[in-house]
């Protein structure tokens, strides 16, 4: 019987292809049809292997989760940038790739973030997500989140609704 090792770690710099990889296909699963395509491919465009590997080297908080050594998911994560809400801290992005979804790995991947944050001293989360991303909500809203913002963000022109969860 083969055993199929889990593992959450801080990224490194030899995983920026891999996490640029997550995001091209993350992205383009959760957002074809929401965000103008044109939208879309520029900003997937932008955060090829070289952005992700100087935004681990610069010491941005990023984790990746593997799966039998393959990296299938990433989350960023740091201080809220939202001055209204009291919540300290904010998992900027949590995405796996579309065929891990569903599975439990979101969970884990959500967990590690919010531990990572407790232990840097950082109380309280928020993470926004757009309104018309339903998966991103029922599983925010799984998880305990609380809706208590809103928010907009416009892409080639069409602005798009998002909302801030909350956990204290």
């Amino acid at each position: 019987m083969n055993t199929l090792s889990i593992d959450i770690r801080k990224a490194e710099p030899r995983d920026a292809e891999a996490v640029a990889c997550v995001h091209h296909q993350a992205w383009q699963g959760a957002y074809a049809g929401i965000i103008p395509h044109r939208a879309l491919n520029t900003m997937i465009g932008r955060r090829g292997q070289a952005w992700w590997d100087n935004a681990i080297r610069r010491a941005a908080s990023v984790l990746v989760i593997e799966m039998g050594g393959d990296i299938v998911g990433y989350a960023t994560l740091g201080r809220n940038r939202a001055r209204e809400l009291p919540q300290e801290g904010e998992i900027y992005e949590l995405y796996l790739r579309p065929e891990y979804q569903g599975i439990g790995l979101g969970k884990r991947l959500f967990n590690a973030a919010r531990d990572r944050l407790e232990a840097h001293g950082l109380s309280g989360l928020v993470v926004w997500a757009l309104e018309d991303n339903d998966n991103a909500l029922r599983f925010y809203e799984g998880a305990g989140g609380r809706d208590v913002a809103e928010g907009v963000e416009v892409f080639d022109a069409k602005a798009l609704r998002k909302i801030a969860y909350v956990w204290n």
